[in-house]
């Protein structure tokens, strides 16, 4: 017994089997072919780069980081701290990284 599948995007799908890549989709039934069909996901390309961090200040529980696009604050506190102390440092890291982005504008506006 044959079966037909169509493919969506099969040009794409083609170029990466004859590059000897794998192709991940998903296989179903459309609903208003009542046909088996396979949609190749649409991965992101390898040329995707991540943007680089340039760092602004390092806090004791986290740093505070910069790209082209934004400014990142990362907090990493141990979890075996009590919970007053851990609010306490989250609003002492949040003050920090207030006064780093202060002092990163002032010395980048001079």
């Amino acid at each position: 017994m044959k079966k037909f599948i169509i493919i969506l995007s099969a040009i794409e799908v083609l170029k990466m089997l004859l590059s000897g890549k794998m192709v991940e989709g998903s296989l179903f039934i459309d609903k208003t072919t009542h046909k088996l069909t396979f949609k190749a996901y649409n991965r992101k390309s390898e040329n995707h780069q991540k943007l680089p961090e340039t760092l602004i200040r390092k806090t004791p529980y986290g740093r505070v980081t910069r790209t082209l696009t934004r400014i990142k604050q990362y907090i990493s506190i141990p979890i075996n701290m009590p919970f007053a102390m851990k609010q306490d440092t989250f609003d002492e890291e949040n003050r920090l990284a207030k006064e780093a982005l202060i002092d990163y504008e002032i010395i980048n506006r001079v």
